[in-house]
């Protein structure tokens, strides 16, 4: 899905980082499909992903590096006159960053702070910088659903990471006058995620394979405690969004939570994926684990709508629907994906 067609994209050097990730890959194809020249920021030790075998993206440049490490950031900026970036690098999972948080803070902080201030140096040519934050970086709060006045209070070390960096990004505006604007979205599906411990991905892939998903978490979660869900092609819909109206000045510093406002629980998500897949005899089996991130969070994207003028596309079933075509497609002739 790709912007409207108002040949803002035409010509713009673009640059994306974690763009092997996701929410990266549907981002730079809708980049590439509005025009962009898109300089693509990797990890030179990812792992294979669907991006570095997709034929959509031979007319991508590729610069590898990490974001940790300043010199090769703007050096990318610089080198190819980036007018736009998108900040998606990070390390997203929850239960990592619990398990081992130091590299979490230095990817998810250090690499933040890193990209921008060589946004910064190179403010003559960055016009805009957009960062992805998450709905995490609220923290735990009694009042559902968080507006974008709820306080960034994260507490463990995924959602502290989330909320230094929104911090930092906000300080970069506010110090610095730098033209930045953050989206803070819920829990992200679709095609191309290749993290197969994740539950969209590993639902699908279970009932694909005749299996019972294995749902690993504290029963109370999976079955009271409520969740955004957002697919992910309206995600790069609303990064193209927000990047289009950072040239009104009075959107710089400013964040959106994006979301269907229509959260459901983990068991509910399950069972939608489960009827689409025609699956009713494989039900899902839950193993209890050590309570973690327990208790409901959802956003409200009204702001969003009002001052951004984004709508989500997609339905919830609509998204599911495409994300099971995806992976059926993809496991087929990938089979050793199914092992």
């Amino acid at each position: 899905m790709t912007s409207k067609k108002n040949n803002f994209w035409h010509d713009k050097r673009v640059l994306v980082t974690g763009a092997t990730g996701m929410v990266g890959f549907w981002l730079v194809k809708d980049l590439i499909a509005a025009g962009a020249r898109v300089v693509a920021f990797v990890r030179g030790s990812d792992s294979p992903s669907v991006f570095s075998y997709s034929g959509d993206f031979r007319g991508v440049f590729l610069v590898k590096g990490n974001v940790e490490d300043f010199a090769s950031l703007e050096r990318a900026i610089s080198s190819y006159k980036v007018e736009t970036v998108f900040h998606l690098a990070a390390q997203s999972i929850v239960g990592v960053a619990h398990q081992n948080p130091l590299p979490t803070f230095e990817t998810n902080i250090r690499g933040t702070y890193n990209l921008l201030e060589a946004c910064r140096l190179h403010g003559d040519i960055v016009k805009r910088v957009v960062i992805a934050s998450s709905e995490k970086a609220y923290g735990l709060h009694e009042t559902l659903p968080f507006s974008e006045r709820t306080p960034l209070t994260g507490r463990h070390p995924y959602e502290v990471s989330k909320s230094c960096a929104d911090l930092m990004a906000q300080a970069y505006h506010h110090t610095y006058g730098l033209p930045v604007a953050l989206l803070r979205s819920g829990n992200i599906f679709g095609g191309a995620d290749l993290n197969w411990g994740r539950l969209v991905p590993h639902t699908i892939r279970s009932f694909l394979k005749n299996q019972r998903p294995i749902i690993r978490s504290e029963g109370r979660f999976v079955r009271d405690f409520l969740r955004d869900y957002m697919y992910v092609k309206d995600i790069s819909h609303c990064y193209m969004k927000m990047a289009e109206a950072l040239s009104d000045k009075k959107i710089h510093g400013q964040a959106f939570n994006v979301s269907l406002e229509h959260p459901l629980t983990v068991l509910e998500l399950v069972g939608m994926i489960q009827k689409l897949m025609k699956c009713s005899h494989l039900t899902p089996k839950v193993q209890t684990i050590a309570p973690g991130d327990i208790h409901s969070r959802y956003v409200s994207a009204s702001k969003a709508h009002t001052v951004l003028g984004w709508k989500p596309k997609f339905t919830l079933e609509k998204g599911l629907e495409e994300t099971i075509a995806w992976y059926r497609d993809y496991l087929s002739t990938h089979p050793d994906s199914l092992v």
